[in-house]
Formats: structure tokens, sequence, C-alpha cells
């Protein structure tokens, strides 16, 4: 009998394998989704190559090049202080995507395994987890993320918990929506017949198995905890100067929109191109996934 379960517990497994396979063929289709895909390789591979891609040290100040336009030598011109605009950019990327993805890893961890309990137990449990969940959406992400940040300070770490716990309930709703179904399987059904404890399973199995859902949300959750990022340190509250972050570049260069629109104007043009590629990725990817579309 432990045998005949087991086997069917491994036959999911493989069948779950395939179709990540389909899902990948589906995904390359699109080709709105796989341009999604090379905007997001093009900034990872600015983030982790930028001391080599950068022209200058992004926080080396020159007074005597400040304000300058676009030219030969600072490609995007120079900002208030003298600093090359493309190297701040550069640099950028790798705290919009650190913030983003460890934000999201946050919210999806943390928000997953709550969502997934409350989705396994059910009953009271469940009401009393989705009440607080409720009470945390009704307050805007950006406000949650402020309050969070003027109680804790304002740097890189409070900013990326900040943002990570405002995302938190999104993901808790949408596994326990999928834990629901997912919790009358057969394979949990197994899971329990061979006397794995119900913490296992909701690890191991049951939010494995809502996969699909997560990975959508954490695309279009990635491109909103830049842009909360990027607001929080417009306003003052996220990451601090001299480290070159887009939002807090926006930030120092409002008073020189008429003379120098350039400063503000590429940094924000990065922000719009990495949103718009993660949600075009994170459109592919619910497409792909959904099952309607798979028949």
């Amino acid at each position: 009998m432990a045998g005949n379960l087991k086997k069917q517990e491994n036959a999911y497994k493989g069948k779950r394998q395939s179709l990540w396979i389909e899902v990948w063929r589906r995904l390359k289709q699109n080709k709105m989704a796989m341009v999604g895909l090379g905007v997001l390789v093009l900034l990872v591979f600015c983030a982790v190559f930028a001391p080599f891609i950068a022209p200058y040290d992004p926080v080396q100040m020159d007074i005597r090049h400040r304000l300058e336009s676009p030219s030969s030598s600072h490609w995007l011109g120079t900002d208030n202080f003298g600093r090359d605009i493309f190297s701040r950019i550069i640099y950028g990327s790798r705290v919009s995507l650190y913030v983003g993805f460890i934000a999201v890893g946050i919210g999806a961890i943390f928000g997953g395994l709550i969502g997934g309990i409350s989705g396994f137990y059910g009953g009271r449990l469940d009401n009393l987890i989705m009440r607080i969940m409720d009470v945390f959406l009704a307050i805007p992400q950006i406000i949650l993320a402020l309050a969070i940040v003027s109680v804790f300070g304002t740097n890189l770490t409070n900013v990326m918990i900040a943002v990570g716990i405002s995302i938190l309930p999104r993901y808790a709703r949408v596994v326990r929506a999928s834990a629901l179904s997912v919790r009358e399987q057969e394979y949990v059904e197994a899971a329990r017949a061979l006397g794995t404890s119900n913490f296992s399973i909701i690890v191991e199995t049951l939010i494995p198995n809502c996969m699909a859902p997560i990975i959508v949300q954490s695309t279009l959750g990635v491109a909103k905890a830049i842009l909360s990022a990027a607001t929080l340190s417009f306003l003052g509250m996220g990451i601090q100067p001299p480290t070159p972050e887009w939002g807090s570049m926006l930030s120092a260069g409002r008073q020189f929109l008429r003379n120098a629109p350039h400063i503000t104007v590429f940094p924000g043009l990065a922000i719009v191109i990495v949103v718009i590629a993660l949600n075009m990725l994170g459109d592919g990817l619910r497409d792909a996934l959904d099952p309607k579309l798979r028949q």
C-alpha cells in the first residue's frame, strides 16, 4: 500500500516537471515576454558587471563639469555634483534589483507560508489569518512601507523589509486560494497516508504545487518593489545619498528640471523601462501557466 502511494507521488512529480517544460515552450512563443526577459537579463548583467561597464566612479564628484548635457565624455550628462549619470544608473541597477528580489523573497516566503497554513487548515484559523491580511491590504502599500521605514530608520535593509512586509498579504491570499484546491488532491492524501507531518506537507507538497501563481505574482511584484523603493527614496525615506539609486536621483534632479532635465529624465526612463519589461514578462508567464490556454 505504501509503495503504491509513493509511486503515485513520484508519478505526479514527473508530470509536474514535464509541465514546466511545456510552460517554457509556451513562454518562448510570446515575443513580448521574451523582450521583458531580455531586459531583465541585461539589467542583471549590468548589475553584476557594473565596475567594468561604468566609465566613472558613481560617487566621485567633479564640480568643474556639473550639470553638463549628454556628450561623448558623459553619455547621459552629469548631475549637480558633476557625477556621471550613466555610471550612477548602472550602479543604481544593483540597488534596485537587490531591493526588488530581496523584498519579493521576504513577501513570497513568509506570505506563502502564511497562505499555505491558512489554506491547509481552513476553519477559524483561516478566517483569523485572512482578516489580519485584509487589515494590511486596507492600508496602501506605499503608506505601510513609509510607516515601517519611519519607525525603524532609513537604510537599505529597512527599505527591503518594509517593502517585503507591504507586499506580504498579496502572496498570502494568492497561495491560500491555490492551497484550498490543492489540499484536496490525491497526492496530498497520499502524503498524509504515509504519515508525513502537516508542516512537511505544507512546505514540501502544498506550496510547491502553488508555484505557478507565486511565480507570476513574484515577477509583477519585483516591478512593484522597485517602484516602491524608488518612491521611498524620492520622498527621502529610502536609500540615502550618495548611494546611487534611481528614486533618489529623480528627487535630486527636481530643482534642475528647467536647466538640466537630463538629470531626472534618464533615471525616470530606467524605472519605466524596467517596470514595463517585468510586467510584460509577468503577463507572459501568466498566459503560459494558464491551464485553460494549455488545453
